[in-house]
């Protein structure tokens, strides 16, 4: 299973949030930014200042999708 941010940004989009107002907001590294957006897997601690910055839970911006199978 892989993780999937899909909730994440469509959370920005309902808050009127840009990728770069999460950044600023979240304190998060740019590196971190970049494996959100590239779909790769991102520390507990990054995903908690996401919440903390967006005040919601981890189920908000996250959920687990079955790989493709090959």
């Amino acid at each position: 299973m892989k993780a999937s941010y899909k909730k994440l940004w469509k959370l920005l989009v309902d808050k009127d949030m840009s990728k770069g107002d999460l950044h600023k907001a979240s304190g998060l590294s740019s590196s971190t930014m970049t494996k959100l957006r590239k779909g790769e897997d991102v520390s507990m601690e990054a995903l908690r200042k996401i919440c903390v910055a967006l005040n919601c839970n981890i189920a908000d911006i996250v959920e687990f999708v079955p790989d493709a199978e090959s």
